[in-house]
């Protein structure tokens, strides 16, 4: 009879780790993105952009409902990943430059 560890079975890890940070504490300061999700929203399906991002050495988790920062990120290509931007308010949205 096998063991367990005889499959060699790797686990996935789909949950971001660190401290939820807000992006008005992140805005104009460099960061890199390692990963997002899509959520239902209350309302809303795929309605809320949850961010695994990196800020000086430790990883975060950000949130934001924001439709140009979805928009942006469902054009990078996953092969991308991870990436360096910044987050900018431009005319009250927020957008990845």
């Amino acid at each position: 009879m096998k063991n367990f560890s005889d499959f060699n079975i790797k686990v996935e890890t789909t949950n971001f780790t660190g401290d939820k940070i807000k992006i008005s504490r992140i805005l104009n300061i460099p960061i890199v993105v390692h990963a997002f999700k899509l959520k239902d929203s209350i309302h809303f399906p795929n309605d809320c952009l949850h961010l695994q991002i990196e800020h000086k050495d430790e990883k975060h988790i950000c949130f934001s409902g924001s439709k140009t920062l979805i928009d942006q990120i469902k054009k990078v290509p996953t092969e991308s990943f991870p990436f360096k931007t910044t987050i900018v308010k431009e005319d009250e949205r927020y957008k990845f430059t």
